[in-house]
């Protein structure tokens, strides 16, 4: 494919032959710019999706929530009556609720206290319809029983994974109270906490002793089968006015939007890809502008045979078209090495997705052929008088 496209290019393939180093250089910083649009999309999306786990492992159709409730680093609670008002509408098929905070988990060998998210279920009817977790909440159902999250760093949280194999329970503090890890799940890290327990609602209310029984976090309604969710929703929404209603989709949107608008760690991100874009059109525009000046008297040559200002672009497009593909190629490895080092480091998983890899390709043309554009002007300035 690549050779077909280089044997239509001759003369541009050659033009960027004829200096070896400064090719490179150019692929270089081609790469480089693509790595840091490859890394700040990476990390965002890395962001959205662990911010979301806790909400795609959640079983309902219609959640409850506090209008103030921005994400689960930002939590609101609301009266618990409005849940059981929502379950009136005759199409309801049961209801659920949960609580959500951050407590202070202290590693058990530094004893230094984590911030880590706790999710408070009824062992009688969980929410969270993770396996590991269906498969513990008898534990749970004694006081101070809780289930720990074990990608959780080892560093941060101590070991537990271990102990808790050998014994089948492992004594933690959270929150100054004496308390028993009796399982582990998978939900993963984010940027909200280093880590995630999950405990009953009757074990939250001690571990946070200010919280009250009647203040819910997240109310969940669960439809009879074949019940059109937006009609309940709608129905809902105007017998409870003070509460927000969101599909299980909308609710996931809820909080992406936080991270995407409201925090500054979107705004971080798309930056960064901003600034790689820009990094890498100064570059390639620096190496074609130096290409074309050292060559002028060659395209003055040209245009004196005859090929006109159109010929002579299309030479200088060639060669963006070149170094845009050969400069993506080796920053899509080099992101694929970082990744994978960054979800070691972070436990946040960071994956290459095709959508981001077509999107950077698509990036780094744009800012090649952008490039080209602009180092056209200089072109235009080749004048057969000047060497004739």
């Amino acid at each position: 494919m690549f050779r077909k496209f280089f044997r239509r290019t001759p003369l541009a393939w050659l033009q960027l032959k004829r200096e070896p180093t400064r090719f490179a250089v150019a692929l270089a910083g081609i790469a480089f710019a693509d790595i840091l649009i490859f890394f700040q999309l990476g990390l965002a999306e890395g962001l959205f999706d662990s911010v979301t786990k806790p909400y795609t492992a959640l079983q309902g159709d219609l959640f409850l929530i506090n209008p103030l409730f921005e994400s689960m680093a930002v939590v609101k609670s609301f009266p618990r009556r409005r849940l059981y008002q929502a379950a009136g509408v005759g199409e309801v098929r049961s209801i659920n609720y949960m609580y959500i905070d951050q407590g202070r988990w202290r590693n058990p060998q530094t004893l230094k206290n984590q911030s880590t998210m706790v999710f408070a279920i009824n062992p009688n009817d969980s929410a969270i319809v993770l396996p590991e977790v269906k498969a513990h909440l008898d534990r749970l159902k004694l006081l101070n029983r809780i289930l720990y999250d074990r990608t959780g760093n080892a560093d941060l949280f101590g070991k537990i994974v271990e102990p808790l194999q050998q014994s089948g329970s492992v004594p933690i503090q959270f929150n100054n109270i004496q308390t028993q890890v009796t399982g582990t799940f998978v939900m993963g890290a984010s940027f909200s906490a280093n880590g995630n327990v999950i405990t009953s609602n009757s074990t939250f209310l001690r571990l946070f002793p200010e919280r009250r029984a009647d203040q819910i976090d997240v109310g969940i309604i669960t439809l009879k089968p074949g019940t059109n969710i937006e009609r309940v929703q709608t129905a809902i929404r105007s017998q409870i006015p003070d509460v927000l209603v969101l599909t299980h989709a909308e609710f996931i949107e809820h909080e992406k939007k936080y991270w995407q608008v409201n925090s500054p760690i979107g705004f971080l991100f798309g930056f960064g890809a901003v600034i790689g874009f820009i990094v890498g059109i100064v570059i390639v525009y620096q190496i074609l502008y130096s290409d074309v000046s050292d060559h002028l008297p060659e395209y003055a040559t040209l245009k004196a045979m005859g090929y006109g200002d159109g010929y002579l672009m299309s030479i200088l497009i060639q060669e963006s078209l070149i170094m845009a593909i050969l400069g993506f190629i080796p920053g899509f490895i080099v992101a694929l090495g970082l990744y994978s080092l960054a979800t070691s480091v972070t436990f946040i998983p960071i994956l290459m997705s095709v959508n981001r890899a077509v999107l950077v390709l698509g990036l780094t043309i744009i800012m090649c052929v952008a490039s080209g554009g602009i180092a056209m002007r200089k072109l235009q300035e080749a004048d057969p008088a000047d060497i004739f």
